[in-house]
């Protein structure tokens, strides 16, 4: 169980690595769409990218990452409202919400749940 939580974590950051940073034009046509501000884009980016972060670091330090992957699940949950509040296809849901049952997963695991 070990290996697919760290797994999980790794996922998680990569991916929040490479939309925040090699695809961040997309991020700012979305969050125009979205009708957000370039300061909550900016938080939001510095909220995923430090807590992808901690995921990582907490492969070596447990103590982090509860709190990172219930953070992770709950920016998560408000990219899924947003796509839902500009009725997005379904095929835009599915990569945060991939990110949101990793998020959980690893959140769980860590409480024992699973």
């Amino acid at each position: 169980m070990e290996i697919l939580v760290i797994t999980s974590q790794i996922i998680i950051a990569v991916s929040i690595l490479i939309v925040w940073v090699f695809r961040f034009d997309n991020i700012v046509v979305e969050f125009k769409q979205y009708g957000l501000s370039d300061l909550i884009r900016s938080m939001v980016g510095a909220a995923k990218i430090s807590l992808a972060t901690l995921l990582v670091v907490g492969i070596f330090y447990k103590e982090v990452v509860f709190l990172s992957a219930l953070s992770m699940a709950f920016l998560m949950v408000c990219a899924q409202i947003a796509h839902i509040s500009v009725k997005n296809p379904l095929m835009k849901y599915v990569p945060s919400f991939c990110l949101l049952v990793l998020s959980l997963f690893i959140a769980a695991s860590d409480k024992g749940l699973i």
